[in-house]
């Protein structure tokens, strides 16, 4: 796909959804980050099951050391790989409390170093809590790039830096909301819904939907 309908991609989802939002729940930086992590091979269904009752009593990083591993568990057994995940999850509250002042990092590189948070729940955690233009890439956008020849790439990190690259810069803050849910509702993985679709007649997919 080439540059001119890379844009025109991202305008058509502009004026269908101005100001996308996503669909985990939060009340401060810290909490996002907490259920992305959560969200790790899990539905954000399932993690605002969990979060809702989990933030309810323990909001802040403090309050969720004064918890515990065992009684964070508690919350979050629903969840895959839910121990792995509390054992991360305790000490990077114990990192933000060190070294941070309990202040969530506005940078990648000091969220990159906290237990359990990868490259793409950095870009989550910048994006959606401080609005910068990062893009993180899941399982959705991965397979939106792919398909359509947005950003077509054998890696996440291929695909998130080609995307950078092609996306003009206005729509870059809310590109990740718009790829997620293009693909979490339209661009299916098992039977895209190409009639549904209105970036259609762009996409280089071989079997879209021909009117």
């Amino acid at each position: 796909m080439n540059k001119t309908a890379c844009a025109e991609v991202f305008a058509r989802l502009h004026a269908a959804n101005p100001e996308p939002q996503g669909e985990l729940h939060y009340g401060s930086p810290f909490q996002l980050l907490i259920a992305v992590i959560l969200s790790a091979q899990a539905t954000d269904l399932s993690v605002n099951k969990a979060t809702k009752t989990l933030f309810a009593v323990a909001p802040t990083p403090e309050a969720l050391l004064a918890l515990g591993e065992e009684g964070l568990i508690g919350h979050i057994r629903t969840i895959g790989l839910y121990r792995a995940k509390a054992k991360n999850i305790i000490a990077t509250c114990h990192q933000l409390l060190e070294r941070f002042g309990g202040q969530v990092p506005e940078n990648r590189q000091d969220l990159e170093t906290l237990p359990g948070v990868g490259r793409k729940t950095a870009n989550v955690v910048l994006n959606i809590a401080f609005g910068q233009p990062t893009l993180a890439v899941d399982t959705h956008v991965f397979r939106v790039a792919n398909r359509t020849g947005l950003a077509p790439g054998k890696t996440p990190l291929d695909v998130e830096l080609k995307l950078l690259k092609r996306i003009p810069e206005p729509y870059r803050r809310h590109a990740h909301h718009w790829l997620i849910l293009h693909g979490r509702y339209v661009c299916k993985a098992r039977k895209p819904e190409c009639p549904a679709c209105l970036i259609r007649d762009l996409c280089e997919y071989p079997g879209r939907y021909q009117d």
